[in-house]
Parts: C-alpha cells; structure tokens; sequence
C-alpha cells in the first residue's frame, strides 16, 4: 500500500532557495521589532547582504585601528568572545593576563618599577575610557591637595592643544573641567610648549602632551614640556603635572624612536594612554592606562576585589565587557616581542615614506605630515583652484579607498589635508597603487575643471569689488565649505523608492 505524499505546508521554506523566499521579498522593519521569527538562513543571509555595501577595512585609509590579525589570535578571541572580563572570580587567568600586559607596557613606558613591583594601570575599552579615568585621577588629587590648603576646587581646567582627539572635549565637558587649548597656526599643528605653559595657572590639573597628533602624526615635544613646566613650578611652588595621550604614538616610539625622552623617564609624567586596537596590533575595543607610581592614582578611586587570596584593585568606568582584547594583547605582546614590534614598525614606517615620495613626484601635492612620528602621509594641494582635497577623497572611493579630507583646528581652518594612515596590513604594492588611483583622480578632474568652479561662482554671487577683495584665506574656506556641503548633500541624498 502505497503512503500518502505530505501535504506541504504554505509555511514550510526548508525546500525554497532562500533567495525564492518570502522573507527577502519585503522590507524588513526598521523601528519596530517583528512579529514573527524569520530562518537563521533568511536572517543572515539578509543582513550578510547590507554588510556588503559597508567600505573594506584593510582599505580603510582614514583609521588608525587595527583591521588584521593573525588566524591563530583570533581562534584565541572566538574562544574567549563569552567571557566577562569583570568576572574576577570565574575568569581569574584572564585577570592575570591583564596584569600582565599593565607590567609589560609600564615596563616599556620605562615606569620606575623595581624588580618585582607591580605596575599601576588598567585595560579600557580604548583610550577614550583611559583619558577619562586619567583626567579623574588628576582632578581628584588637584582637589584633595586645594582642600589641604583651603583654597577653592570650583573651576579645574586642563591645558591642551587645539589638535587633541575629541575625547578630550567629552572629558572636559562630561566632569566639568575647562579645556583651555592652545591654537594652532599655519605650519606648526601641534601644541606648542611655551604657549602652553604660559596658559598654566593655580588651577590646571594637568598639561595633555600628544604623541602622535590625529592630524598629522607629529610628535608634540614632551620634554621641552616638561622642563618648562618644572621651571614654572619651582617659580609659582604649584605642582602641574603632564599627562601623555599617547594612543599612537605609544605602541611605535619606543621601538623605532628610543632616542626620543617622552614618557616615564621625565619626573612630571604622571600618566600614559596608549591604544592597544591602534599600533598595539589588536581589533577594537581595548586600551590602557599606566600611572607612574601608587601614588598618583588617588585610592578614593579604587575599588578592591578580594578573591583567591589577593586584592585586586579596579577603576574602570565600563562594567561587563568582553576579555577577548585583553588576551589579543597579551598574545600579541608575547608573540611578536620587541623584536617583531620593531620589525612591524619599521615596516609601516617604510612604506610611508614610498607613499610619500610618489605623492611627491607628482609635484601636486604639500606634503604636511613629518619624517618622525606616527606612519602616516597627511598632505595637501599645491593649487587647489580648480578642485580641491574634498573632491579627491570623494572620487577616491571609486576606486574602494576610504581618504578622509578634513579642515586643521583653530588657527589653520584655512588649511585642507588629506590623510592616509599606514598600518601593519598596509603593503608596498597598496602603496603604490594608491598613487596611480590619486593620479587618474587628477587626471579627471584637470579634463573637468568646470565641476567644482561652476559650484564657486554659483555660491560666491556676483562678482563684485567686495568678492575681489577677499584674503587668499577667506577664498579657502569658502571653497572648503562649499565643497563640503555637495559632498554632504551627495551622501545624504537617498533614491526614492529604495526600502
């Protein structure tokens, strides 16, 4: 007796090709959670498919954060992706492994540790986390030494250049501190020591030295810095400290650059951040913060967590978070050593140096970033009279590559940079690839000089004696912000009719 065939259900979608399916034949909701559950199938398959239209990391020229590592490393971070780093007690080999990397990197900020003495710091999600806990540390002992001597704690500042991330701006505004900034100017993109010093008064918690500027790479002069300072605080009898942001900067100066004196071996250097997910070599989501001794971190800050026997200080602003970076760091830290730091640096600081020289012998280009500092090339045009940096990058992504342009801080609005950052992924023959996209970028844009003068006249008005008498300056910003506007326009422009 022969069985009778299953009757297949309207629901059944395990025989249909996912692409035959209903589920990707409507939009899916965007502000509301649906209804129904959909197949793990049709679920990823939809959103691996808008994934699609996101920039290639490794052709991410704009960032500074890592977008490689070796597959053995990220077997090691899939495995440990459940874990919660603030789970002392289940997870106590992965708190050792954090302390571990707090010794090795005070060790290379040159900390004076003795031989068996352990390090003070922590492991942030980044260093915007760092700075902010940093910036507290300070605060709290500039308030704790102005109470001691009865004198008001009502309006901390920090003294900073005009060239710092913008985390520092959260932290100044999020804790109520004054960031007073030091301007730039035309040629010189980085804090100036004197200036900076002479901006120190009774209530400056700190000085914030850069090394490694978001802008241009440069290395601001820590120990010029910290020598004024002393000479201002023996004259006043005040006791400014420096805190260095060193996010870039400190995962490649003491391996390429030892000559340089910048961290923990200048007596004012009360802190460091570094970012591991930068030149630390590891996926996002991790940085540290490194005090030079128990003292300058104030124990009102500090939580203790006794478990197995020992204390284990905390001062974090996050809670739960993932352990997977930290032991990428310490992976990173115990597989590459400082012979393979030195070797990967080097490296990234070669290939910057050929993206440089074929941007130079196109003779189009300012070159803005300098030989020492962060691997990176930041550079403008000659004449930028007919098209500008704003159209490069722009056209740029045709060819995949993510450029950013962007306008320098106050006083150097008149200048327009493009930037491209080199990392460990980041190989000669990109380099020189790269040069011949921005080349036929030129080309196309010498044949089209129409494009962006016609959008200069239509914007300028007429041309009357007011127009002609504009600075050079004026004439730049306008262009900048012109230039600006269409290409905000062009990426906030949306095809009618698209889900």
């Amino acid at each position: 007796m022969a069985l009778p065939k299953p009757i297949m259900q309207e629901t059944d979608v395990s025989v249909h090709s996912t692409f035959a399916s209903r589920y990707v034949r409507v939009c899916l909701p965007r502000f509301k959670m649906p209804e129904q559950s959909i197949p793990k199938e049709a679920a990823y398959q939809i959103i691996n498919d808008e994934l699609m239209l996101d920039g290639n990391p490794r052709l991410n020229l704009a960032s500074f954060v890592t977008t490689w590592m070796e597959p053995e490393c990220d077997k090691l971070m899939m495995a440990a992706i459940n874990k919660n780093y603030v789970d002392m007690d289940e997870y106590p080999v992965t708190t050792e492994l954090q302390n571990r990397c707090v010794n090795m990197i005070a060790n290379l900020f040159n900390a004076p540790l003795g031989e068996s003495e352990i390090a003070m710091g922590v492991g942030t999600v980044g260093s915007s986390e760092a700075i902010m806990l940093a910036g507290l540390a300070f605060k709290r002992k500039w308030q704790n030494r102005r109470r001691e001597q009865g004198l008001p704690i009502d309006k901390p500042n920090i003294v900073t250049g005009a060239n710092v991330q913008v985390c520092w701006e959260k932290f100044a505004r999020y804790f109520e501190v004054e960031l007073k900034e030091v301007k730039l100017s035309d040629g010189y993109y980085v804090m100036d020591p004197e200036k900076a010093v002479e901006m120190v008064d009774e209530n400056t918690i700190c000085v914030a030295a850069i090394l490694g500027s978001t802008l241009n790479g440069e290395f601001e002069d820590v120990k010029l810095l910290n020598d004024l300072l002393e000479a201002k605080n023996k004259e006043t009898g005040w006791d400014t400290p420096i805190h260095v942001d060193a996010a870039s900067g400190g995962f490649i100066a003491p391996f390429i650059y030892p000559e340089i004196v910048w961290d923990f071996r200048l007596p004012l250097v009360k802190s460091i951040n570094v970012s591991g997910h930068k030149y630390g070599l590891v996926y996002a989501g991790v940085g540290w913060v490194i005090w030079r001794n128990k003292d300058d971190l104030p124990d009102e800050l500090i939580f203790h967590i006794n478990y197995l026997g020992a204390d284990q200080p905390t001062f974090t602003l996050n809670f739960s978070k993932g352990s997977n970076q930290i032991i990428a760091q310490y992976y990173q830290l115990i597989r590459l050593g400082f012979e393979g730091y030195k070797n990967i640096m080097e490296n990234c600081r070669e290939n910057a140096a050929i993206l440089r020289q074929g941007l130079e012998k196109t003779e189009r280009f300012n070159i803005i970033s300098k030989d020492i500092g962060v691997p990176l090339v930041a550079f403008s045009l000659k004449d930028n009279s007919l098209h500008n940096e704003f159209e490069i990058s722009d056209m740029l992504r045709r060819f995949g590559w993510i450029v950013p342009a962007y306008t320098m801080p106050p006083d150097a609005e008149h200048v327009t940079v493009l930037r491209v950052v080199i990392r460990e992924d980041f190989s000669r023959t990109l380099a020189d690839r790269l040069v011949n996209d921005i080349l036929k970028v030129l080309i196309e844009l010498d044949a089209l000089p129409a494009r962006a003068s016609a959008k200069l006249s239509v914007a300028a008005g007429p041309d009357t004696e007011a127009s002609r008498k504009k600075s050079a300056m004026q004439v730049q910003m306008e262009v900048c912000n012109v230039w600006k506007k269409f290409v905000t326009e062009k990426k906030n422009y949306k095809t009618n009719g698209v889900c």
